[in-house]
């Protein structure tokens, strides 16, 4: 007989859902076995690209990250010539700044100090020797826990109305989740589809207006580049969405794990510490801001090894003591992300290892030539997020079903393609307009059969449904 009962869940708990892309990955996953198990589709295999994971969907880890990694587990690989010499003397010197040279020790709080001093450094290189201190780097196992632990900070229960964050849509769903799940609420605002995704700041002040007698607005989250949107914010824009936090008193949350991944030919990514800084006193001495980056979705796409760190920017020093107490309550960020994050901002100079990819304008003009298919061009991250028209019968059909109808049109790709992609109902879009997410950062033969599967499913579709 079990002593804890549903009613004596936290009500923060039982109000987290499982997201819209749960049961499709199960799916996923039973069609897998069943192929295995000689059941009979039109399809060998399935293709899942609904993922952040590039490493999931056939990419390769750089031969490099993981020769280090290799020597740091097991040490005697580096009096071996096994491994090139760059390799060892690299390992080596990480063993020596960990606790016993073992990256089975604990470490401190916020992260090993040395790493922290070399992520300050590859901070000031990124922004034009804009300053930045360790001691304003922490640590921690992948980025999410990094933007968790500051809603920690920012959340909390005392007021009479619930504390809201301003957050994109379309948004990846954990977020929402995770400030939810701390008792928060989100606040909406939507990003310009026809404008390639543009934050306007006019969006901005409408969703305040419209939630002030309903939370207490404290954070503006915003994704550059977007995810799942794959739009890269112009420093006009970042410097609008600052004078607007200045304004409405708002600490800016700046997601900013995809900035390795830019396509457009003149897009540039700029960091919002370094508009902040550039844009001059008062501003650049007020506005709070977090930054958040990882391993995860730089360019070394090393999900697994849990690695991430946010920069902090204007805090009170009193404050960021608290921010140090909730990094505590974690104890130490795992280590092999810590060296991750190490290697990622201090690749090897010369011949670094790449792979090919898929030439993203070849990715947009075959969505965009498929009827009932439009996508805007993407010029950062790792997604995008093609839009689709349904026909009335295919909406009013999955309306019959009880089903958001991008969701619906989702499990028919898999079930019918073996295609896994996200549904737009999964990261919030404009009511009466329907999306699907596809990472792009795939090899180049997957992707090819991943459009060839898309574009014959939908021109069937549209005969069926038309």
């Amino acid at each position: 007989m079990s002593f804890l009962s549903v009613r004596e869940i936290s009500p923060k708990v039982r109000s987290i859902n499982p997201t819209e892309l749960e049961p499709l990955v199960k799916r996923a996953a039973q069609i897998k076995t069943e192929l295995t198990q000689g059941v009979r589709k039109s399809y060998k295999d399935v293709i899942d690209v609904c993922w952040g994971d590039p490493h999931r969907g056939g990419v390769k880890p750089l031969t490099f990250v993981r020769q280090v990694l290799a020597a740091c587990m097991y040490p005697q690989l580096i009096h071996s010539d096994k491994l090139p010499v760059d390799v060892r003397r690299r390992a080596q010197r990480l063993l020596d700044v960990c606790d016993g040279e073992s990256v089975g020790s604990y470490t401190a709080t916020a992260g090993i100090p040395y790493i922290r001093s070399n992520l300050a450094r590859f901070i000031s290189r990124r922004d034009g020797g804009v300053p930045s201190s360790p001691e304003n780097i922490f640590l921690s196992s992948g980025s999410q826990i990094s933007l968790t632990h500051v809603l920690k900070l920012l959340i909390h229960n005392q007021a009479s109305l619930p504390i809201g964050v301003l957050t994109p849509m379309s948004t990846y769903s954990t977020f929402k989740m995770a400030v939810e799940g701390l008792g928060g609420a989100v606040i909406p605002y939507y990003l310009e589809e026809e404008r390639g995704w543009e934050l306007r700041v006019e969006e901005l002040r409408r969703v305040l207006r419209e939630f002030k007698d309903v939370c207490n607005p404290v954070a503006l989250y915003v994704i550059n580049p977007g995810n799942p949107t794959g739009h890269v914010q112009s420093r006009t824009s970042i410097e609008e969405v600052i004078r607007f936090a200045a304004e409405e008193r708002l600490f800016l949350m700046a997601d900013e794990v995809y900035q390795d991944s830019i396509f457009g030919e003149d897009t540039e990514f700029v960091s919002y510490k370094k508009v902040l800084s550039e844009m001059g006193p008062p501003l650049s001495h007020q506005v709070e801001l977090a930054s958040f980056h990882s391993v995860s979705k730089g360019f070394m796409g090393e999900c697994g090894l849990r690695g991430g760190y946010v920069e902090l920017v204007n805090l009170d020093p009193e404050v960021k003591k608290y921010i140090y107490n909730i990094f505590l309550t974690d104890s130490s960020p795992a280590v092999t992300g810590q060296l991750a994050l190490d290697l990622m901002v201090n690749p090897p100079r010369p011949g670094d290892p790449s792979y090919p990819y898929l030439n993203i304008q070849y990715i947009l003009e075959v969505l965009n030539n498929i009827p009932g298919i439009s996508c805007q061009p993407i010029t950062g991250g790792a997604f995008i997020l093609p839009r689709l028209h349904l026909p009335q019968g295919a909406v009013r059909k999955a309306e019959e079903l009880g089903m958001q109808p991008d969701l619906w049109y989702c499990k028919l790709l898999l079930e019918e393609a073996g295609v896994c992609v996200g549904p737009g109902c999964e990261y919030g879009q404009k009511e009466g307009t329907y999306h699907i997410r596809l990472r792009v950062l795939t090899p180049v033969d997957t992707m090819e059969e991943v459009l060839r599967r898309l574009k014959n499913f939908h021109l069937n579709f549209l005969k069926e449904f038309s």
